[in-house]
């Protein structure tokens, strides 16, 4: 059975005929199992993501601390200006728009590099300030009575030890086939997807995040310091010790699920 592409945002027409997503491209390497330990720290995030240093004498910490008190100003005037569209749709319940905004902006805050472009490298989300992935998350969150944002999709990625595949079915980015055996198909996007907020509607489902060249850009941006907590090894844990729970039951009777795990479809 031919897979669909339900996951690629492409804006132009002919991409959604073949329901390919256009929001960022995030590796030129094929997908892969991931399992690295979660960062708990900006230093770890990127040594994960990438590499950096950075040094400064005390007189251009001196130097650096006057020139941002001086501009904190216009930085929170700029930063209410640059979120004012997604507010809108959110606050308006207009979840397709604030999507569709959500990737605007990601692009946007990435830099230059990637408005150019069209679409985030997953190398460059190091490159996005706190501020803004946490002004973005926020908005998502206060909005959807606390069921849409990254931050609530870390916290199901690290419940199901940051499995793709597990996270992709939890919050229904895949669908269950009709089929003898348990199949899961991605969903196309965009008729396939769930705009409306409701009872029925899964836990981080939205925003959506293009896994079209494999996660490197969703684990990068699950990942950021901007969404790591204190409880995050308590989720984890808590998963773990579920996991060991059910582990002899899935032994003993087989695990029949089916799952595509090529994400570069």
């Amino acid at each position: 059975m031919a897979t669909t592409n339900s996951l690629h945002h492409h804006h132009h027409s002919s991409a959604y005929q073949n329901h390919r997503l256009n929001l960022h491209s995030q590796s030129h390497f094929a997908p892969t199992s991931l399992s690295l330990k979660q960062p708990s720290s900006a230093a770890t995030f990127s040594l994960i993501c990438s590499s950096a240093s950075s040094s400064s004498s005390f007189a251009a910490v001196s130097a650096v601390s006057t020139t941002n008190a001086s501009a904190s100003t216009a930085v929170t005037s700029e930063t209410e200006t640059k979120f004012d569209v997604l507010a809108t749709h959110l606050v308006n319940q207009n979840f397709r728009q604030a999507d569709e905004e959500t990737r605007r902006l990601l692009i946007q805050i990435a830099g230059e590099a990637a408005v150019k472009r069209g679409y985030v490298f997953f190398s460059e989300v190091k490159s996005i300030s706190t501020e803004d992935l946490r002004a973005i998350d926020n908005l998502w969150t206060q909005h959807s009575d606390g069921r849409f944002g990254y931050s609530v999709q870390r916290k199901i990625w690290l419940k199901v030890k940051k499995d793709f595949t597990r996270f992709f079915i939890k919050v229904e980015w895949m669908k269950l086939l009709d089929t003898e055996v348990v199949q899961y198909n991605y969903r196309a996007f965009p008729d396939e997807f769930k705009w409306e907020l409701n009872d029925e509607t899964p836990l981080g489902h939205l925003p959506l995040t293009n896994a079209l060249r494999g996660t490197q850009l969703l684990k990068c941006v699950l990942s950021h310091p901007a969404f790591v907590t204190d409880d995050d090894d308590d989720v984890e844990e808590a998963e773990e010790g579920l996991n060991r729970g059910t582990g002899a039951k899935e032994q003993k009777g087989g695990d029949k699920r089916l799952f595509k795990t090529d994400y570069s479809f």
